[in-house]
């Protein structure tokens, strides 16, 4: 019954799964605009605290962001709860993609329809980079840590330690100030050292089971597998989505045609290359966690068991590579409220705030330098770009919900295409 009295704030959570494009960057941007500015359910100060300590995390780090608010709204039920609403929907499409692939003649027409779709995510990057600008950024040493953070993110976007890196060294260099901590303190939430054994179990238990499974041939083995790849891939991983896919594309696509696999003949869970570039392009182009490449490689891995065994690959996919992300932030959450009451903690929040603008500014830089580099983007140029700069000024504007702008511009790509 006490989860009731969340309703608004949940149906808010499943109005963000279907409509935060952009990666963990837009993401963050939206987060302010429907949990900070419009719901108030936290304030800009404590959204800016739990992205830059997420991105101390491995895993995903917009998903550890969303699941903090739950939990700060109503414990850990309400996080768990919110982070199933923010998955789900981003999972069932792409689990649904393995399953619909094969009807598709030409992939590229499936991906060419959301065209538009990236130059409106990199549009929700920079106005989340704008909002946060005036609040994280107010002194000589932030302002230098943007400058620098920028740079190193456009110039090692996909380089895993970058962002952790980031967010450590700004808020050593913000620990030089005389900053205070305020008189008054909140009471810190018990840490429950259950998570932390339940990730460690799950780690150790899971290579077990996968090992014993295939070195003894069980007949459901590629379901272990399955998940001891996932599960280990999202407890290791730092830097979202575009350091996830590159591991999963060794680990079904490279590794299975090595020279070594092929000559001891062994059935490992593998898809082919274009079905995965097709889904990396998609999940890209969806809104919800880019983590959900998981559901889709989970489901086309397993296609060879059957509709059931491919259905259970896409459910097993998502909760190995969601279920890391869910122990580590629930654990280490309470235990930074701990350490954040002692000085050199807290002083290092203004540089991990700076720190996070950097990130954002230099994450719009990449994106547009990427895209727009990219052949595929040289049709309809100029309507592209208006794409960025227009989702920027609607987004500023504040009139316009953003379900809206995000169905308009996928009308626009049907139309186009």
């Amino acid at each position: 019954m006490a989860l009731l009295r969340h309703i608004p704030f949940l149906r808010a959570v499943i109005w963000h799964s279907l409509t935060a494009f952009g990666g963990p960057q837009g993401h963050l941007g939206m987060m302010m605009k429907t949990f900070v500015h419009k719901r108030r359910d936290v304030t800009e100060a404590e959204l800016l605290e739990y992205n830059g300590f997420c991105q101390l995390l491995p895993g995903a780090s917009s998903t550890q962001t969303l699941a903090l608010i739950g939990y700060k709204r109503g414990g850990y039920r309400l996080a768990v709860l919110t982070l199933l609403i923010w998955i789900t929907p981003a999972c069932a499409l792409m689990g649904g993609l393995s399953f619909l692939l094969n009807y598709f003649e030409d992939k590229n027409q499936v991906i060419g329809a959301f065209k538009f779709i990236r130059p409106m995510a990199i549009g929700f990057i920079a106005y989340s980079a704008l909002k946060i600008l005036n609040i994280a950024v107010h002194n000589t040493i932030t302002r230098v840590i943007l400058v620098v953070g920028a740079a190193a993110t456009f110039l090692f976007f996909k380089t895993p330690w970058i962002f952790p890196a980031l967010i450590v060294v700004s808020g050593i260099a913000t620990n030089f100030s005389d900053k205070r901590i305020p008189e008054k303190e909140k009471p810190v939430k018990k840490i429950k050292w259950v998570n932390l054994f339940l990730f460690i179990a799950c780690f150790a238990l899971a290579g077990y089971l996968s090992e014993t499974a295939t070195r003894n041939n069980w007949e459901n083995r590629k379901a272990f597998n399955l998940f001891e790849h996932n599960y280990r891939n999202g407890s290791l991983v730092f830097g979202g989505g575009d350091v996830l896919m590159p591991l999963l594309y060794e680990q079904y696509v490279t590794r299975p045609a090595s020279k070594r696999i092929i000559d001891n003949k062994r059935d490992v869970l593998k898809m082919n290359q274009a079905d995965f570039l097709t889904g990396s392009g998609i999940v890209r182009a969806i809104p919800g966690p880019v983590f959900s490449i998981a559901a889709f490689s989970g489901g086309m891995t397993m296609r060879s068991e059957g509709a059931f065994g491919q259905m259970m690959g896409i459910i097993i996919g998502a909760i190995g590579i969601f279920l890391p992300s869910a122990f580590l932030v629930l654990f280490f959450f309470p235990v930074w409220n701990y350490v954040k009451r002692y000085v050199v903690i807290f002083r290092s929040l203004e540089g991990i705030n700076a720190a996070v603008a950097g990130i954002l500014f230099g994450a719009t830089a990449y994106l547009m330098k990427d895209h727009f580099s990219d052949p595929a983007a040289s049709s309809y140029l100029l309507i592209q770009w208006l794409v960025v700069v227009g989702t920027i000024l609607l987004l500023r504007i504040n009139k316009i919900p953003a379900p809206l702008i995000v169905a308009s511009i996928f009308l626009l790509g049907l139309l186009l295409h």
